[in-house]
């Protein structure tokens, strides 16, 4: 007899536990799915699927975008071609014009290979600036021309939020990322084969 309260005491204890309710669950333990957040800008499938029916936004940046935007560039600029400028000078020797020599009297073979290393390095550097500036010289070039802010792939504006990081961007992010257009990107191309 002793068997039955002990039992009675375990169901009892049982039927008190309520079981645990994890987050994402509703009160009976099924799945709720969350319902993800789109960006304002996201396009809905049914516009996909009837290109006609979306506005695209504005062909072009206004002229005071514009203005700002080249602003933004001449000072990147600016500062690039002060960066390369003392890479430059730490590459070469100022009084004779010339690189500096890794040979010397003083140098120990470890030293020359730090040495060389750094030189490799900063060369490196010095490329990739004198490559930077050029792409800022590109963008200004488009900036007169009226044409800075337009995607090479499908005509519409890159996001000005793209552009103030990034002013030399051609693309949007996406397209630069995975090399599949934008939402907006496939409609205007979609809109372009329409012949419209």
């Amino acid at each position: 007899m002793a068997k039955k309260p002990a039992k009675a005491a375990a169901k009892s204890t049982a039927k008190s536990k309520k079981p645990a309710v994890r987050s994402g669950q509703g009160k009976k333990g099924k799945s709720v799915k969350a319902k993800a957040a789109r960006p304002p800008h996201a396009l809905s499938k049914k516009a996909v699927a009837r290109p006609d029916s979306v506005d695209l936004g504005p062909k072009a940046y206004s002229a005071a975008e514009l203005k700002h935007f080249r602003e933004l560039i001449m000072e990147k600029r600016k500062e690039t071609i002060e960066e390369l400028d003392a890479l430059k000078e730490s590459m070469m020797d100022v009084t004779t014009g010339e690189y500096i020599s890794e040979s010397s009297n003083y140098s120990l073979h470890m030293e020359q290979g730090t040495d060389a290393n750094e030189r490799e390095k900063t060369f490196l550097f010095a490329s990739r600036s004198s490559k930077f500036v050029t792409q800022l010289d590109d963008a200004l070039t488009r900036i007169h021309d009226c044409t800075y802010g337009m995607c090479k792939v499908c005509g519409l504006l890159v996001p000005r939020e793209r552009l103030e990081a990034v002013p030399t961007a051609t693309t949007c992010a996406e397209y630069k990322n995975t090399g599949v257009p934008c939402e907006r990107g496939q409609i205007a191309l979609a809109r372009k084969r329409q012949g419209k």
